[in-house]
């Protein structure tokens, strides 16, 4: 080859090498912002998820995943069944960026018929499939009352619980995106009660002579303050009273302690998060912590607990490959209670109660002061697929139905310190480990169907059926 050969392929190869460099370190400006598809939902809903303004400036190396994080985050809100971000040009290095959106149906007026049992399981096999232990009435949600992300909860429930409930969340209060208030107001009885923990499974107890074994009033307010995009504050003050029949108290004293029938009290919680989670519905990268604190009773007149306890929790989250079809995820949670006295029946449920709940331990409840699990999860997904209902479904926001699936393995440790109660909590004081197989199908983002198959340390194992609706 002659030398000028070599020194023209020399330089065309440098003047290649500078055209892509070039490419890569493109930066492009962001003019202005379009949203289209929200007919109710206001354009500051979605504006305050994005992470970036106009007049910012994105690498081209990073536009895509920039894109695609906050595709992310505004489907986070739940309001949407689709989120799609793109980039239009405008003149040389100047860009548009376009969010389309598909609305969710906000307004769910449903006809309730639940199980009042911690999962199907218990209700079909404890229970003996009874129709008592149902609760039935009306449940209307609107996820987004005035297009601002605003929640109107109003419930009226016969049946085994008979329940009244009001609840508003606002999530922005007039132009300050970071404000949110709160509040809600709740009634309920019921005529069959679980009293007492023995063997460590809830016992129940229903009189024919008292028709109302258990009343409860509560009411309270709070406001949410949100630092950035993914730090939120939150604290909450509310006033309860309940009462039981005097056939509770005699079978368990503990109940209210020394044996009362009424308890009242303040309570005051906060909550601090960061929450990084890709798919806060059902995660597969990124993370959340999140610490709380909790006092019940300020000693006011006619308060007859004091208790205060600290939570703590971080999740994380790991996609296995480019796909990102497999995935492992991880969740440390732990209860710290500083009045070391013996305290009320209601105030020592530790895990067993939801969101609480190990593999294999679901026929179970663990009380105690204190408590600590390890929940750990391998998923992976064998089916992505959008339905199309088309004259099925006359409601046009819920005629696509995204749905993914996957196959899980599961494997959960926990400990529940109990210095009082052990006697009756016998999985208390003792090492806890649940393990298992399932199968996990979520509709329309943040809808979930789980079938699991568990085992526990005792030797015991069995198929659970569970679901998680967001409304």
């Amino acid at each position: 080859m002659s030398e000028k050969i070599k020194l023209f392929l020399f330089v065309i190869s440098i003047l290649i090498s500078s055209n892509l460099l070039q490419g890569q370190d493109t930066i492009y400006t962001i003019s202005h912002i379009e949203i289209e598809g929200n007919k109710r939902t206001k354009e500051s809903v979605i504006l305050r998820e994005l992470n970036f303004n106009p007049g910012d400036t994105i690498h081209a190396a990073t536009l895509k995943d920039r894109l695609v994080s906050n595709q992310q985050l505004v489907m986070n809100t739940t309001l949407f069944t689709e989120v799609i971000i793109e980039t239009e040009p405008i003149e040389g290095t100047t860009v548009k960026a376009v969010v389309k959106v598909r609305e969710f149906w906000y307004i769910f007026p449903l006809v309730v018929f639940q199980l009042a049992d911690r999962n199907f399981t218990i209700w079909w096999t404890e229970q003996n499939r009874s129709l008592d232990r149902v609760n039935y009435g009306l449940r209307f949600f609107h996820q987004n009352l005035t297009g601002r992300g605003d929640r109107l909860r109003l419930i009226t429930q016969l049946g085994f619980l008979k329940l009244l409930e009001l609840a508003y969340d606002l999530p922005m209060v007039g132009g300050n995106e970071n404000l949110g208030l709160f509040a809600d107001i709740h009634f309920s009885n019921q005529k069959q009660v679980a009293f007492v923990t023995q063997e460590s499974r809830l016992q129940f107890f229903g009189d024919e002579d008292e028709n109302v074994l258990l009343r409860r009033f509560r009411v309270g307010a709070g406001a949410t303050y949100r630092d950035g995009i993914f730090k939120y504050h939150t604290a909450k003050i509310f006033y309860s009273s309940t009462s039981i029949g005097a056939s509770i108290a005699e079978l368990n004293p503990d109940y209210f302690l020394d044996g009362r029938t009424s308890q009242q009290h303040f309570t005051l919680q906060y909550d601090f998060t960061i929450d990084k989670r890709d798919v806060k519905a059902y995660p597969i990268k990124g993370y959340k912590l999140s610490l709380s604190a909790q006092k019940d009773g300020f000693g006011f007149s006619g308060e007859d607990i004091d208790v205060f306890w600290t939570t703590a929790s971080y999740s994380r989250f790991f996609a296995l490959g480019k796909k990102e079809k497999h995935t492992f995820g991880a969740k440390l949670q732990g209860r710290y209670t500083f009045n070391r006295s013996e305290q009320p029946y209601g105030h020592i449920s530790a895990i067993g109660y939801l969101p609480n709940v190990l593999k294999g331990y679901e026929f179970f409840v663990v009380d105690g002061l204190d408590y600590a699990y390890l929940k750990t999860h391998f998923r992976f997904q064998f089916l992505e697929k959008e339905f199309k209902l088309g004259k099925w479904m006359f409601v046009d926001q819920l005629k696509f139905v995204p749905l993914k699936a996957y196959f899980t393995i599961n494997n959960d440790f926990g400990y529940v310190n109990a210095p009082f109660n052990q006697d009756k909590s016998t999985l208390s004081n003792e090492f806890l480990w649940g393990r298992g197989v399932g199968l996990d199908f979520l509709f329309y983002y943040d809808k979930l169907v789980r079938f699991e198959y568990s085992f526990n340390h005792l030797g015991q194992s069995g198929l659970f059926f569970s679901f998680e609706f967001a409304f």
